[in-house]
């Protein structure tokens, strides 16, 4: 396959998000509370990154969050398919939130009787998809070349108009907006106990007495 058609089928900065390594201690912001490296700037195609560089470094660039889901690297669908065409790739609801899997997972050979696997890696799949992870979809196109990751421009468009609208109106919210993404990996809080409208403590009830009669 030539160079021209992998940069059609495959966006630059795919591979480098494969390879990267999330959730390690950010360098510069090691003694912050939020210093896990789970971002990844797609404009920029370097290395992970924490909240507190994104906000000073990646503010109005393409950025993506990295969850993890029993040691593995995923990441939401909602997010992902602005950017690639996910089609073939299976999905899994996990804390309300649906998600793939960046990368293949070490698993037994399948035994007889698995409907769906993994074209790549033999993965037993829950749903008639071909491949268990972006990484497997990679290696498909790489050997046959009959997938693809690019959105036509139709959806390209709109997908980069979103992006843009989202990154404005998050500036300056970025912190609540981070915790609405957090909602994956440590889970939606909620109040847990609702608020009782305070009573009159001096109102009582009970038996009218009349005043006495006048003599």
């Amino acid at each position: 396959m030539g160079f021209e058609q992998d940069t059609v089928l495959v966006p630059p900065w795919l591979e480098q998000l494969l390879h990267t390594a999330f959730f390690n201690v950010c360098r510069i912001h090691a003694d912050a509370a939020r210093s896990e490296c789970n971002m990844f700037c797609l404009d920029c195609n370097g290395e992970a990154f924490c909240f507190y560089c994104r906000s000073s470094r990646h503010k109005d660039h393409r950025v993506i969050q990295i969850r993890r889901s029993s040691y593995h690297d995923v990441v939401r669908v909602a997010e992902i398919q602005r950017v690639l065409d996910i089609s073939g790739v299976q999905t899994y609801v996990i804390n309300s939130a649906r998600v793939l899997f960046l990368n293949v997972r070490p698993q037994p050979k399948s035994g007889k009787g698995v409907a769906h696997i993994c074209e790549i890696c033999g993965r037993s799949l829950l749903d008639p998809f071909r491949f268990c992870s972006l990484g497997c979809k990679l290696e498909g196109i790489k050997k046959n070349g009959d997938a693809s990751f690019a959105l036509d421009g139709r959806n390209e468009e709109l997908t980069m108009e979103t992006t843009t609208t989202t990154t404005t109106s998050t500036s300056r919210g970025s912190v609540s907006s981070n915790h609405q993404e957090e909602g994956l990996r440590e889970g939606s809080t909620q109040d847990m106990y609702q608020v009782t409208p305070p009573s009159n403590a001096r109102r009582r009830k009970g038996i009218p007495h009349r005043a006495p009669f006048a003599s």
